[in-house]
């Protein structure tokens, strides 16, 4: 990509798994060089350990989804030989990225303080489970564990429920974009001062943040937790209508709106009067869900569509792919490795109208040579 805005970037990314490596992926779709160093004999763990089943070139998909465009040098960062390869790269490198435990990466003798000693334009960006130097930062930073502590397991599902987990890895998500983020505004910093610097997350800070609205209100209002909606739960907080609705052929979703209008839309008969959307949002959505589900949910989308009032169907992966719009968007990218080509979910972004992409497959465990030159210069 000759235009990449990250063009001629040199990355060392020691990370692995989810956090680290979606940080790295992202910065790759820019246009960056990032080369991965890897466990010699095991590499990344996420090429063979995770929950799927599914293999793409005898390796897992997430190790594919995360790493494509990216290089790999499989390395014994114990054997001082390798030690000094290492060092070699980060000699030239502009970024350096590390997920390991709080205190691993400094034993090893890449920790930011060593690394910024002997390249001080190097943006250091380090991501963990719960930050260093507190009393949770030896726990184990995985993702579940992580939505566990954060008290967002308790904002999905209604009030009878027990606490429901997003069922995706959202911490590692997040916190691998914030840390993208951080990255790139220290590189902004070093362009204008020739300063490089270090960034810090971690998943409980990310899994908090992804929260900042909720928690804002709560410790704001005494402190109070907010009772989840016993019927069609959607939010926390939000009044009646918001909520997920059983139609006569699926489901929908119905945003907020104006209730006397909904009803009238809907045409649903009952008063409104003396009903409270906060306080008697379960006895409003009782008499939304009697009504909605009387019809197919193209029959309301279309009511609804036309009186201007916020509702969508709700769909499954196969109505969302075979609806056209990520492949008119251009989200769907396809590649190979070996024998097999396979689809792939591209950048989110859009760069002057083109929507950037790290450029191959995911590497083959230490396939490239230990050196910046890239097969394509």
């Amino acid at each position: 990509m000759s235009d990449a805005p990250l063009k001629g970037l040199k990355i060392v990314d020691f990370s692995q798994f989810l956090a680290g490596p979606y940080a790295t992926l992202r910065l790759a779709d820019l246009g960056a060089d990032v080369i991965k160093i890897e466990r010699r004999g095991k590499g990344d763990l996420s090429r063979y350990l995770y929950v799927s089943d599914v293999l793409i070139d005898g390796e897992s998909t997430i190790f594919h989804a995360i790493n494509r465009g990216k290089r790999s040098l499989a390395l014994d960062l114990k054997s001082e030989a390798d030690r000094q390869k290492v060092w070699e790269l980060i000699d030239e490198a502009d970024v350096v990225v590390q997920n390991f435990r709080p205190g691993v990466i400094e034993r090893l003798g890449f920790g930011p303080k060593d690394v910024r000693e002997r390249n001080p334009r190097v943006v250091y960006g380090s991501v963990s489970g719960y930050g260093s130097d507190n009393d949770w930062s030896t726990l184990p930073g995985q993702d579940l564990l992580a939505q566990a502590r954060s008290g967002v397991m308790w904002l999905t599902g209604a009030e009878q429920h027990g606490p429901v987990a997003i069922g995706l890895p959202v911490a590692d998500v997040l916190a691998g974009a914030a840390l993208a983020q951080g990255i790139l505004a220290l590189l902004v910093r070093r362009g204008i001062t020739g300063e490089g610097g270090v960034v810090e997350t971690s998943l409980i800070e990310a899994i908090t943040d992804l929260q900042f609205e909720l928690l804002s209100t709560f410790l704001n209002d005494g402190r109070q937790t907010p009772t989840r909606p016993r019927n069609n739960p959607a939010h926390a907080y939000l009044a009646a209508p918001y909520g997920v609705y059983q139609t006569a052929d699926g489901h929908m979703a119905i945003a907020m709106n104006d209730l006397q209008a909904l009803f009238r839309c809907l045409g649903i008969s009952a008063s409104l009067e003396g009903l409270d959307p906060f306080e008697d949002r379960d006895v409003i959505a009782r008499l939304l869900a009697d009504q909605v589900a009387t019809q197919p949910t193209q029959a309301w989308l279309d009511k609804m569509d036309d009186a201007d009032l916020w509702a969508a169907p709700v769909m499954d992966w196969h109505q969302l792919v075979n609806s056209g719009i990520l492949q008119e968007l251009g989200m769907i990218g396809e590649t190979r490795r070996g024998d097999e080509s396979f689809n792939t979910l591209l950048s989110p972004l859009r760069i002057d109208g083109s929507r950037p992409a790290a450029h191959g497959p995911a590497p083959y465990l230490g396939e490239e040579p230990l050196s910046w030159s890239s097969p394509t210069d």
